[in-house]
């Protein structure tokens, strides 16, 4: 069961992890990102992806652009079966929470939740709108952090708890019109955006951090997708898959 996925942020780390994952099982995938299409890392996407990818440029804050994304996809490509929603950023500076500045706050959040959600929410409103005999579905990417409290990252981590919500929302809102929605919760992923700390969680790992004693890779998101955009996880709706070898486990 393929056709066309929406990837947000699908140019690079677990997006293109989960594209390329995609892309082997026969769909068309159409990754939406900020990045100009002519961007170094937009090319070098497509020239990995091959023939069955498309880029669109799309900043997940303008949300009016939304109407306009979606109906290229749809020229291009056609109708979007299955959205992953994976764009996202961290937060622009680590620290205490009770400094955290309003501005600075608006711009993890703009992106990692209110963006997220009123694409969803057009993607969703197009697949009722177009009734089909194929399964389809909505992936949530969120993180550990939905609720596992970093308090020096407090607007990353309201962000992903509020983007596990969303994806239950949806998954109440849709069962019945057989589209599937689920959440995956990548824990310590190894990508651009964990780069800089790195050398300090490798130290935790070795230590005991991660039961399964290693950096996850973008291929071990990729292969929870998989399935539950196959329709082979559809009575699972509404799901929370732990994608962070055991990181959110409570241990003594």
């Amino acid at each position: 069961m393929t056709g066309v996925a929406l990837i947000t942020g699908g140019q690079k780390g677990i997006g293109l992890g989960v594209a390329q994952a995609l892309v082997s099982a026969g769909w068309h995938v159409a990754l939406a990102a900020s990045s100009d299409a002519n961007s170094d890392g937009a090319q070098t996407a497509l020239e990995t992806l091959g023939p069955q990818a498309r880029y669109y440029q799309h900043d997940m804050r303008h949300i009016d652009g939304i109407s306009a994304l979606l109906d290229q996809i749809e020229t291009a490509q056609g109708p979007v079966r299955s959205l992953i929603s994976n764009a996202g950023v961290s937060v622009r500076k680590r620290g205490d929470l009770l400094d955290v500045a309003p501005a600075d706050y608006d711009h993890t959040v703009d992106i990692n939740l209110r963006g997220g959600f009123f694409l969803a929410q057009a993607v969703a409103r197009r697949m009722l709108a177009q009734p089909s005999q194929s399964y389809r579905s909505l992936v949530f990417v969120t993180s550990v952090s939905a609720q596992m409290v970093s308090i020096e990252r407090a607007e990353y981590c309201i962000s992903k708890a509020g983007a596990s919500m969303m994806a239950q929302l949806f998954a109440a809102r849709l069962a019945a019109e057989d589209i599937g929605v689920f959440e995956v919760r990548p824990g310590l992923t190894e990508t651009a955006m964990t780069a800089g700390s790195k050398d300090a969680f490798s130290k935790r790992i070795d230590a005991g951090l991660v039961p399964a004693a290693r950096w996850g890779q973008p291929s071990d998101i990729a292969n929870c997708v998989l399935p539950l955009v196959s329709g082979q996880m559809k009575f699972a709706n509404g799901a929370v898959i732990p994608a962070d070898g055991g990181l959110s486990i409570n241990r003594l």
